[in-house]
């Protein structure tokens, strides 16, 4: 699964603010030139999966 495929399972659980950012960031990145599979996508991914976890111990 890629790192997109992996935030794309995750979108439901992201407030909207969050994936605004992460979709700016990662179009952003794209259209410079960037991949899908780059270490920055990965970087995307880990700060979705670190707000999830700090939002889930704060509840």
């Amino acid at each position: 699964m890629t790192y997109l495929e992996q935030i794309a399972k995750i979108t439901g659980q992201l407030p909207l603010e969050v994936l605004l950012d992460i979709n700016q960031r990662i179009g952003d990145w794209l259209a410079s030139g960037g991949k899908e599979d780059d270490p920055y996508i990965q970087q995307q991914l880990r700060f979705a999966e670190g707000f999830l976890e700090s939002n889930s111990k704060t509840e």
